[in-house]
């Protein structure tokens, strides 16, 4: 009798110890549970820690809460302005409704996936290159917005989008490169004609002060001659302008005389009386025959 007792309680025991066994579930820190029993949802979530189920009756599934980083395949698409394209993307995403990610949608990670895929086509179809290389803020911004308005329902909430690469085929890279280089050169001719148009609005002002104050135009020259005797020549051509010579010369008879110097007197011309004759113009034959003598005759020639 005793040792039929002792049989059953060991029994006993042994199925308590199976039921615990088979009861006990674990909870992470990062997860959350959800219960069906006998397929009909608990309300209750099992929070984490050690949790207690009825074996062959309640299911508990898990559902992470951590973010999940899901890279999205590359897509191509043409865009606005007809151009093609190959765009890939990532996205982050968390649950913050356990029991909408397991009874609103079967796998909610497909369902983003999916749902990230056809977004990212849609909006390289409603955008320029220009936005798809240089606005990608604003495109992250627009496509977070639609695949968090269907993942809400499932209990999914969208945490960040970003659109990793843009290809673009190998004949648009050689003319976006021909196109920035044209754009460059443009921008250094502009810059170059600016520079002239203030360099000869600068000379002409130069030019308008060497002309009233003629003693700059020496100077100037006299600054040239020292740039140039800076550098190794062995040669150094000196102009001289016409303007400076005719310079020299006025400042010469402006001058005067110099000190202790005297200016000749002018030679005095005898003024005749008026009313006298005036006396008759000699040839230049008679007038040296007259000095001879008239009875000079020159002397032969040795």
């Amino acid at each position: 009798m005793v040792e039929a007792l002792v049989t059953a309680g060991i029994a006993v025991g042994s199925a308590g110890v199976v039921y615990l066994l088979a009861a006990a579930r674990v909870v992470k820190q990062y997860e959350r549970g959800v219960v069906l029993r006998l397929g009909r949802l608990k309300h209750a979530v099992r929070g984490p820690g050690l949790t207690m189920i009825v074996p062959f009756v309640d299911r508990l599934h898990k559902v992470n809460m951590q973010i999940v980083t899901m890279p999205v395949p590359a897509q191509d698409g043409i865009t606005r302005d007809n151009v093609t394209v190959r765009v890939d993307a990532v996205i982050y995403f968390k649950v913050i409704e356990p029991t909408d990610a397991v009874i609103q949608v079967e796998d909610y990670q497909f369902a983003v996936a999916q749902m990230a895929q056809t977004s990212l086509r849609s909006i390289i179809g409603k955008s320029d290159l220009d936005d798809l290389l240089s606005n990608r803020e604003k495109l992250n911004q627009g496509l977070e917005l639609m695949i968090d308005s269907p993942a809400i329902g499932w209990g999914v909430q969208i945490d960040r989008v970003e659109i990793k690469d843009v290809s673009l085929p190998e004949t648009m890279k050689r003319s976006m490169a021909r196109q920035a280089e044209a754009d460059r050169e443009r921008r250094a001719r502009v810059i170059n004609a600016d520079a002239e148009l203030q360099a000869s609005k600068k000379l002409a002002e130069a030019a308008g002060v060497m002309s009233k104050e003629p003693a700059a135009l020496q100077l100037r020259l006299l600054q040239t001659v020292v740039a140039v005797a800076a550098e190794k020549n062995s040669t150094l051509v000196l102009p001289f302008p016409v303007e400076l010579l005719r310079f020299l010369e006025r400042a010469a008879q402006q001058a005067g005389p110099a000190p202790g110097e005297t200016r000749p007197a002018p030679e005095a011309t005898p003024v005749e009386p008026p009313g006298t004759p005036a006396a008759p113009a000699v040839p230049p034959a008679q007038a040296h025959s007259e000095v001879m003598g008239e009875g000079h005759t020159p002397p032969e020639n040795l």
